[in-house]
């Protein structure tokens, strides 16, 4: 397969300018130069080939393109990889279009903390099927809002990301935690870095 367009450059004045006020909010911590725009090749649900955006760390851009060259050249299907900004920046929009993004300055939902998606260091894929679900003051949340028919994983169904998953496994493989196996909620879409990984690069790479 051609994987020529799997590229990472800095963010683009273009793309830079979309971002803004978007993902890329008033009060971002994160410099620009710390981001990386990459662009990916993927199997969309139609069998054929798309080129996908993404935004991320630049702590973990060269993994993420080895992920999504792995991805693509096994014939992972991911239906849809735009910029969150074409959602203005709603995660919930983007959740409910099935769409699998990374870098988005904004919150963890129903807290004052920052995501690691804030700090570009998470990655959403397939978000429809593989729903966010947390109990908040003793009631069930489920994100994206039309998910719920995916909340039960113990059934089978297309684009469910588990421990037999390749998706799972190959960002396993680089490092990255699986929002599947916390405790206190279940992100089934969501791989980023852990804490102490995050500490020891930043350290290494300033």
């Amino acid at each position: 397969m051609n994987t020529q367009p799997f590229t990472i450059s800095p963010i683009p004045d273009d793309i830079f300018e979309k971002m803004q006020g978007k993902s890329f909010k008033d009060n971002c911590t994160v410099p620009r130069e710390d981001l990386r725009y990459l662009k990916v090749l993927h199997v969309g649900f139609d069998g054929k080939t798309h080129i996908g955006e993404l935004v991320v760390n630049r702590l973990i851009a060269d993994d993420v393109l080895d992920i999504f060259k792995q991805l693509y050249e096994a014939g992972y299907e991911i239906e849809k990889i735009r910029l969150i900004d074409e959602y203005d920046a709603d995660d919930e929009k983007s959740m409910s279009d099935n769409n699998s993004s990374a870098f988005n300055f904004r919150y963890i939902s129903y807290s004052t903390k920052l995501s690691k998606h804030a700090l570009g260091l998470a990655v959403d894929i397939n978000t429809l099927y593989n729903p966010y679900v947390k109990y908040v003051d003793g009631r069930r949340n489920v994100e994206p809002a039309n998910a719920e028919k995916y909340t039960d994983r113990s059934i089978e169904f297309p684009h469910k990301i588990d421990h037999d998953d390749l998706c799972y496994k190959v960002f396993a493989e680089h490092g990255f935690e699986w929002g599947g196996d916390w405790e206190h909620a279940k992100d089934y879409q969501h791989f980023e870095m852990p804490d102490e990984w995050i500490k020891k690069s930043s350290c290494r790479k300033m």
